[in-house]
């Protein structure tokens, strides 16, 4: 009977893996604009929705990633009703920050070369649109849930599966940054940085490139190590390899928050002030609650 729950848990994960590619584009853009050459003619309210939306969509991401880290944390890999309760739950919960600010960067495009007005009719029907895709039509189908199937044994094979494609969830995050990153040393707006930012954005660069690479290992050690096999070594030393991948992650987005806030406040206080705030919401939700859901 444990097969109908772990195939519920894999669904729930190929959902999340689904909504985080479609943040992936957004969540690129809201670091990239920033360092555009046209970006200096937004007025200050456009500067300010552009902060908001790169808020909003820092925390669609991290929500996103939350229920990965807490099977591999707090469920220790196995398929668990809590697993599947927090999958729907973060998932569900990721939506309105993500409809928020894809209408956030859409009023930021539009209002640029259209006025005021039509930024806010196009980020509004476009928030709007979103909202009642993701959520207005979930709720009016909404039927009775059933009972969750009843825990049981998770196989090898099962457990191997589910952290691969929970790495797969976690690494559009690093991919929708790592290009920027390399891409926006190249750019006139960050010679105008402060060297000491320049150093932050180096140091980011380098725990998401990080990242990006313990999420890829597990793929290559279990194809050349391994052979394919289902191994519980395996499933140990990748499980370790990818819960450890979230933390240079949380650290190199959280500085590069720093670099973006301080291009658009032009506030080291600021923008090290909302660095610091992702941090904590990333930490919380990845290492935090999982761990102190598994000492429950």
């Amino acid at each position: 009977m444990s097969k109908e729950l772990d195939a519920k848990l894999k669904t729930a994960l190929d959902e999340s893996r689904l909504l985080i590619l479609g943040a992936q584009v957004l969540f690129g853009f809201a670091f990239q604009a920033a360092f555009q050459e046209l970006f200096a003619e937004i007025d200050t309210a456009g500067r300010t929705v552009q902060l908001a939306a790169l808020g909003l969509l820092t925390l669609s991401v991290a929500l996103l990633i939350v229920p990965s880290l807490y099977h591999q944390i707090a469920c220790r890999g196995r398929t668990l009703h809590p697993a599947l309760r927090v999958a729907t739950s973060f998932a569900g919960w990721s939506l309105l920050p993500l409809t928020l600010g894809l209408g956030a960067s859409a009023y930021v495009v539009f209002e640029r070369f259209a006025g005021v007005e039509v930024g806010l009719i196009f980020g509004g029907a476009l928030a709007g649109t979103g909202i009642f895709l993701l959520y207005g039509l979930g709720f009016a189908l909404r039927k009775t849930p059933k009972p969750p199937p009843p825990e049981g044994e998770t196989s090898m094979k099962t457990k191997i599966e589910q952290l691969l494609t929970e790495a797969r969830v976690i690494i559009p995050g690093g991919q929708a940054l790592l290009g920027f990153q390399f891409v926006a040393t190249l750019t006139k707006a960050f010679d105008t940085l402060p060297q000491a930012m320049k150093w932050v954005h180096a140091a980011a660069l380098a725990a998401v490139g990080l990242s990006v690479l313990l999420l890829m290992t597990p793929a290559a050690l279990h194809r050349l190590a391994f052979h394919g096999e289902d191994d519980p070594q395996f499933f140990e030393t990748a499980s370790r390899l990818v819960v450890a991948a979230a933390l240079p992650l949380a650290l190199g987005i959280s500085g590069d928050i720093a670099v973006v806030g301080y291009r658009i406040t032009e506030s080291g206080w600021a923008s090290f002030t909302l660095a610091g705030a992702a941090a904590i919401v990333f930490l919380a939700g990845w290492y935090v609650y999982p761990l102190l859901s598994r000492k429950r």
